[in-house]
């Protein structure tokens, strides 16, 4: 049964309450009515054009007050074009929910300067160019699959591919949590469902009978450029992620507690992240912070960029592709790191601990005070297997006596960044 009332938040609680009637017509206008959903504390906003019924909004998300106040707008659109899908959002293309997500996201700070420019490098190089005159209601998994999916698989990587597609699928959802499109078309839209081809982890391209050649080549970068030598050598040694180790400043590093803090601010997790200092990480600081002071002045950073600030994304990935050559990257550090300590045996949880990847509410269950000496066991253990092979060169300190190996590998001979980059090649 449909009703005819003066539509108010308090009128739909009456009728709700009255399982025969199933629809109310606002009073204050015709084109407006309310429609009762199985659980009846909950509704959806129609509105009426060109003879149709459309669905705008929900209820109680939008009250009344605010349904009648965005119908004039709604109105307008579907007059101007009846197949709009209608929202608060007021868009009727593709590209101006995509526009919208984008400043959203980029006013977000919460969100690290890097998620920012990935996201934003997606809309703008590959949703907008393919989608942003699609018409909201005409998209489906079809045009999705014809106009996105299938062009972009075939000259990019799956894993980009699947990224671009979660930032297209991200950003409808968000509309659609606030209310600004009437439903998700994308909502249970899969990467599977257009490329079938499984994601493969990359392959390391580091591996334990590198580390003599690879801190060879680093012990000689740190000696012409020292900031370049360190930044790697303190992922190497840690396996931290390049971000968090480029953001460091002294005042996060206390050489007599021997520990390093990196703020949750600059981790990828939004989690502090506390490493325990060896004696080689402590002389490595040591030396390092000895080769700045000495260039004058009382140093705040340990990657000192412009302005007072660390260096930048940009210029440490131009870092590492001229250290790696084009043979490894960064990432490949953290890893190489990974696999160390699970060669030397050290426990799962404490490897993840170190990695700083986020943990299950499970895994947290079983972490206690013990954590903070396990790793200080494990990072012992593993700079004392690359003190084996070479990254004493680099720390000048005392060289620490390795514990029981998994692998006996001899250290490789001293060889120079070009050598090391050449006896790669050969090996591949």
């Amino acid at each position: 049964m449909t009703l005819t009332v003066a539509m108010s938040d308090a009128e739909i609680r009456r009728q709700a309450a009255r399982p025969e009637v199933g629809r109310l017509r606002a009073a204050q206008h015709p084109a407006l009515r309310l429609r009762f959903l199985e659980e009846r504390t909950r509704g959806s906003w129609d509105v009426r054009a060109a003879g149709e019924w459309k669905r705008f909004a929900g209820w109680p998300e939008l009250n009344t007050k605010a349904a009648l106040a965005v119908l004039p707008e709604v109105l307008a659109r579907l007059a101007a074009d009846p197949e709009a899908v209608v929202g608060r959002g007021g868009w009727s293309t593709v590209g101006e929910l995509l526009e919208w997500y984008r400043e959203r996201v980029m006013r977000d700070r919460k969100l690290s300067a890097k998620r920012k420019t990935s996201v934003k490098s997606a809309i703008d190089c590959h949703l907008l160019p393919r989608l942003s005159s699609l018409p909201l209601a005409t998209l489906n998994r079809s045009t999705v699959d014809q106009a996105l999916m299938w062009p972009l698989q075939e000259t990019l990587s799956p894993s980009y591919v699947r990224l671009i597609l979660r930032v297209l699928t991200m950003a409808f959802k968000q509309a659609l949590r606030l209310e600004l499109i009437a439903e998700d078309p994308l909502a249970s839209v899969k990467f599977t469902d257009f490329v079938q081809a499984r994601i493969k982890p990359k392959a390391a391209r580091l591996h334990v009978m590198d580390a003599g050649q690879l801190l060879a080549s680093l012990a000689a970068r740190f000696e012409q450029a020292p900031l370049e030598g360190m930044l790697a050598a303190m992922m190497l040694a840690h396996g931290t992620r390049v971000g968090e180790t480029r953001m460091a400043r002294w005042r996060h590093i206390s050489l007599s507690e021997r520990v390093w803090l990196i703020p949750a601010e600059n981790t990828k997790t939004r989690t502090e992240h506390v490493l325990p200092l060896t004696e080689p990480a402590c002389a490595l600081l040591r030396r390092y912070r000895a080769i700045q002071e000495a260039k004058g002045g009382d140093p705040v950073c340990l990657f000192p960029g412009r302005g007072g600030k660390p260096i930048g994304d940009k210029t440490a990935s131009a870092i590492f592709s001229s250290l790696g050559g084009g043979q490894w990257s960064s990432h490949d550090l953290r890893k190489l790191a990974r696999t160390g300590w699970a060669e030397l045996g050290v426990d799962y949880l404490i490897g993840e601990l170190l990695l700083n990847h986020a943990m299950g509410f499970a895994a947290q269950t079983y972490i206690n005070t013990s954590a903070d000496d396990l790793k200080l066991d494990a990072l012992t253990r593993w700079h004392a297997w690359l003190d084996e092979r070479g990254f004493a060169a680099i720390h000048g300190g005392t060289v620490a006596v390795s514990s029981v190996s998994r692998f006996d590998a001899q250290a490789a001979p001293v060889v120079a960044c070009s050598d090391f980059r050449e006896l790669q090649k050969e090996r591949l």
